[in-house]
């Protein structure tokens, strides 16, 4: 006879272990639910005509509650997250590149990676998104 596990040994063993996450994920569903019904039960409810109106940064709101931003100021913040993330590729690449092997591919990847981002440089300057007028 050998020493093999039977199956329904190994499946009880699986859905055991799944069975501790499924409780902790209740357990936080129920903390969190608990935390908010608390926060609502103990909390003041004195609803006054300076507390529903709309509140920003200490100022109070005057004219329509619309107001228009030019769309430049959303490219450059666009501009920024895919340079600023794109850039944080960059640390893998030079961890792999100290790697014994894998020198040359990488630095081959990482100058096709950057000439995609020069290409999309090139294409924001050219198309006057970088002018700030």
């Amino acid at each position: 006879m050998t020493d093999v596990p039977e199956p329904t040994v190994l499946a009880s063993e699986y859905f055991q272990s799944y069975s501790v996450v499924g409780l902790l994920a209740v357990v936080g569903v129920l903390f969190v639910a608990v935390a908010f019904g608390a926060g609502r039960l103990l909390r003041p409810v004195v609803p006054t005509r300076e507390k529903l109106l709309t509140y920003e940064c200490g100022v109070d709101p005057v004219g329509e509650g619309w107001a228009h931003t030019q769309v430049r100021y959303y490219v450059y913040a666009f501009l920024y997250v895919i340079f600023a993330v794109d850039s944080i590729f960059l640390f893998p690449w030079a961890t792999v590149f100290a790697a014994p092997g894998y020198g040359a591919t990488t630095l081959v990847e990482m100058f096709i990676f950057l000439g995609f981002l020069a290409v999309g440089l090139l294409y924001a300057w050219k198309k006057g998104v970088l002018e700030w007028t």
